[in-house]
């Protein structure tokens, strides 16, 4: 077998096995509340987007997707038969909202982070795709909530229309901007040596 070749598979097998243990992190943080949320007062900040974007920097966007959709697999399957709140049985019941959202975490953060690092350092570029990431989830999961209950979708016909968008930008502003902050601080200390690690196999 050629050195190339034999690089190459040792390379390939690095890969899976860290594609296997970001999969691995996402189940155990999406199962287990205290890994996957921190909570800050009355709130809980959600940490589990900082595996997806970790993903998406160090092996790519597609990569990243894959591991966004084991997490909104999970959230899927766990509001109907172990939901965490009373709106999760009408809204994560939809995989517009529970799934869509958490696969395109990896895949926006993903295609910012290798589109930046062309032009600049690997940091800030992480920095950012960790606030994109954040912001999709965020904004896709309030958005659509919003979208779907507008055209009739979610079964929420006793909420007020008109009190539901103060509510979902509470949400945005005390949980969105703070997630989107600890996640653009987090992802480089994480993803910076693995990133290192991995060019070097």
């Amino acid at each position: 077998m050629k050195e190339g070749t034999v690089i190459k598979s040792r390379s390939n097998a690095y890969r899976l096995s860290l594609l296997s243990l970001f999969i691995a992190i996402v189940l155990v943080q999406s199962v287990v509340p205290f890994l996957g949320y921190i909570p800050v007062g009355p709130f809980s900040l959600s940490i589990i987007q900082i595996t997806v974007v970790v993903t998406a920097v160090v092996l790519g966007p597609k990569e990243g997707a894959l591991v966004g959709f084991v997490w909104g697999l999970v959230n899927w399957i766990r509001a109907f038969v172990w939901p965490t709140s009373p709106l999760a049985i009408y809204v994560l019941v939809n995989p517009l909202i529970s799934v869509l959202p958490r696969v395109l975490v990896g895949v926006f953060a993903g295609i910012v982070y290798w589109q930046l690092k062309k032009k600049t350092s690997k940091i800030w570029p992480m920095a950012f795709a960790g606030v994109v990431g954040a912001m999709t989830n965020t904004v896709l999961v309030l958005g659509g909530m919003w979208g779907l209950y507008t055209l009739g979708w979610l079964p929420l016909d006793r909420l007020n229309i008109s009190a539901l968008m103060p509510y979902l930008l509470g949400i945005m502003g005390t949980n969105g901007i703070p997630e989107a902050i600890f996640t653009a601080i987090v992802v480089p200390l994480i993803a910076h040596p693995l990133s290192r690690l991995t060019a070097k196999k």
